[in-house]
């Protein structure tokens, strides 16, 4: 059955995610704070209303896709979307957010007589816009059967992964392991440049043996290997750097809170957020490649990472 959808965050992951909606039969009445981002909604047909209660007014099902947590909380409770929604509406948020915000806004719907999924996403922008998402979901499988026919509408893949929150901690963990993987991926080209060694040799030992992973395959981080990649395209974003920098601080902050000794993951999360503050601020993750090839990360005096 085709359904009436709230959407709120139409920028460049929301936009697309909420047109592949009315492409696939169901009624989107969206906001956004951005004019331009509310006139592309419009033009793919989404109609745009102008506030977030008012998205969430009469809606079947609810999904916001905002910057951090502090966002959702504030159009749940400040901006009175959950005020606004009917009794039992399902909230279905895949911003990528603290796992204890995602768990705080879980807990909000559910207080106003609501229900809630945590679904993050995995595919950056490209997988917005060719409706490839994998979506990490959070929440009571009991929900699972009304949003999954939205959820397929704008990805390929599912995954229920747990109780309230799971779904940012599968997001944040999965992320750490990508962001972890590009430097090491960089660090081998800068190491083989070094020794002489082509990128097309190295891409093509490491891809058939034990160094494969996604980092190398898909989102190589030199251009002649993988003429997909942003490394062919001047590092034009398809996950760009200050989002990763994002995510790898959630998983910092989360390994620290935790006690968990995640060595590279906090060194990574490091080297991301000045990455991004920099020469990565308009670029894809990959680009972190030219930074370690220029030796231009900070360094302490005694040969340490940044303060």
């Amino acid at each position: 059955m085709n359904a009436h959808v709230g959407f709120v965050g139409l920028g460049h992951m929301g936009g697309p995610m909420a047109a592949h909606l009315v492409k696939a039969g169901h009624r989107v009445r969206g906001f956004d704070l951005a004019p331009e981002a509310r006139a592309a909604a419009a033009a793919a047909g989404v109609e745009v209303v102008t506030s977030a209660a008012e998205a969430a007014a009469g809606a079947d099902v609810v999904i916001t896709m905002l910057p951090v947590g502090r966002h959702v909380l504030s159009v749940y409770q400040e901006e009175g979307m959950l005020a606004a929604a009917a009794p039992g509406t399902l909230f279905i948020d895949c911003s990528t957010i603290d796992v204890a915000d995602a768990r705080t806004a879980h807990e909000a719907a559910v207080r106003a007589g609501h229900r809630a999924l945590d679904a993050p996403v995995s595919g950056g922008v490209i997988g917005a816009e060719d409706a490839t998402l994998t979506f990490m979901v959070g929440g009571g499988a009991e929900d699972l059967p009304q949003a999954d026919p939205l959820l397929a509408a704008m990805g390929r893949k599912v995954v229920h992964c747990g109780p309230a929150g799971a779904g940012q901690a599968a997001k944040i963990c999965n992320n750490m392991i990508v962001g972890i993987s590009m430097i090491a991926v960089s660090e081998a080209f800068v190491l083989g440049e070094s020794l002489g060694l082509s990128h097309e040799a190295l891409y093509d030992v490491a891809s058939t043996s034990s160094g494969q992973c996604w980092a190398l395959t898909v989102n190589c981080p030199v251009p002649g290997p993988v003429p997909t990649s942003p490394a062919h395209h001047g590092y034009r974003p398809g996950f760009a750097a200050p989002l990763m920098a994002k995510d790898l601080g959630l998983a910092a902050s989360a390994a620290r809170a935790g006690g968990v000794n995640a060595e590279l993951g906090l060194r990574a999360a490091e080297l991301y957020a000045e990455f991004a503050q920099g020469a990565g601020a308009h670029e894809d993750f990959s680009g972190i490649v030219r930074v370690i090839r220029q030796g231009e990360i900070t360094r302490q005096p005694d040969g340490s990472g940044p303060g």
